[in-house]
């Protein structure tokens, strides 16, 4: 497949209440899109950097830097170039996960639109629908955060998701059990908040049921999340500390972790991604699809990821009207539970092309020589 060029667009995105993790509040998502331009049709990749390295090393003004400079002429000199050829065009370059895998997305798409097929029949998907949880952020008090949680549950989440730290752990989370009872599926995430002197909080959260802790303790301790796992009976996943297959490897080896979050922006793609699920399941693990507030082209690929066999845990597969009133594709939305996998080609969604325009800040295109 020849890329005539690619297309970076900026767009901005406010949501629709602030969501606060134990690394800060967003109130807006500053979104990079890619397009990928064929003589056969577009493809789209979302890049889920945020607009400051606070999740991870990655920012969205870096990425866009380093397409721009590094990584889309890499394609761009290739002459032909399919999905699998993306990964090991770009691994000269160090890093930058978050930048490839949107790359690699966009050409992904591009290439499944011309074979008329779907990204989620490509990656393997076994069910036509996803059931969804919901992330809910750090609340200024145990009322408001019960009345958040009672409105989701109203909606129809099979899944709460409360986000943690020292300070707001053991009560919030006693609070919502209390009120809501043994039978929702409630799980927590730190985002690394925590150390192994943390233990006997984290401990007291085994008296709640959990599905799981996410991430307790920084991203490079691997070792001391093995140490965690053996004093705790909830089962500990890992987040940020699974940039890769081989990540996940070691962190399953070791003890680290029973349960992986697969968020593909973080590993470098869906293909990536992809592995990971197929190795998870070669240990016997469960994962679930993580995300990181897409919009809907970055949305419709995690479900279809999501519709994977191995994917048996709900996943952070919300509909649109969670974080954004005004989706750039036609709005995911919630049905008993459940978000519909896309059937069409490749993402099987398309931007709409007046709230593109309406949202977009500023476009760069890079042609091919």
């Amino acid at each position: 497949m020849k890329i005539t060029g690619f297309e970076l667009r900026r767009i901005a995105m406010p949501l629709v209440a602030p969501f606060r993790t134990s690394f800060g509040v967003e109130t807006a998502r500053d979104v990079l899109l890619v397009r990928a331009a064929t003589p056969d049709g577009d493809g789209w990749g979302e890049c889920v950097a945020m607009s400051e390295p606070l999740y991870s090393p990655e920012y969205a003004d870096g990425a866009a830097d380093v397409i721009t400079r590094f990584l889309a002429p890499r394609l761009l000199a290739a002459g032909e170039v399919g999905p699998l050829d993306v990964a090991r065009l770009l691994e000269p370059v160090r890093g930058h996960r978050m930048a490839k895998a949107a790359l690699e997305t966009a050409v992904l798409d591009a290439w499944l639109r011309a074979r008329g097929e779907s990204f989620g029949a490509y990656l393997g998907a076994v069910r036509d629908r996803v059931p969804a949880g919901v992330s809910v952020g750090i609340m200024d008090s145990v009322p408001a955060l019960l009345d958040a949680v009672g409105g989701y549950l109203e909606q129809g989440y099979l899944r709460i998701k409360l986000k943690i730290e020292p300070g707001w752990d053991v009560a919030p989370v006693r609070a919502v059990r209390e009120r809501f009872g043994d039978d929702v599926l409630l799980q927590v995430d730190a985002n690394a908040a925590y150390t192994l002197a943390d233990a006997r909080v984290l401990a007291a959260l085994d008296d709640f049921d959990l599905l799981l802790i996410e991430q307790p303790l920084a991203e490079d301790d691997l070792r001391q999340h093995a140490e965690l796992a053996r004093l705790l009976r909830t089962p500990i996943c890992l987040d940020e500390s699974i940039e890769s297959a081989k990540d996940a490897a070691d962190a399953l080896l070791l003890g680290a972790c029973r349960i992986i979050n697969v968020k593909p922006g973080r590993v470098g793609g869906y293909l990536e991604a992809r592995r990971i699920h197929d190795l998870a399941q070669a240990h016997g693990a469960a994962v679930w699809c993580g995300g990181m507030l897409e919009t809907g082209l970055g949305r419709a690929a995690n479900v279809a990821l999501a519709a994977l066999p191995g994917f048996t845990l709900p996943g952070d597969t919300s509909a649109s009207d969670r974080y954004f009133a005004q989706d750039v594709t036609e709005p995911f939305v919630l049905a008993n539970g459940h978000v519909a996998v896309p059937a069409g080609p490749g993402l099987g969604v398309e931007p709409l092309p007046d709230v593109l325009a309406s949202l977009t800040t500023s476009t760069t295109w890079l042609p091919s020589a």
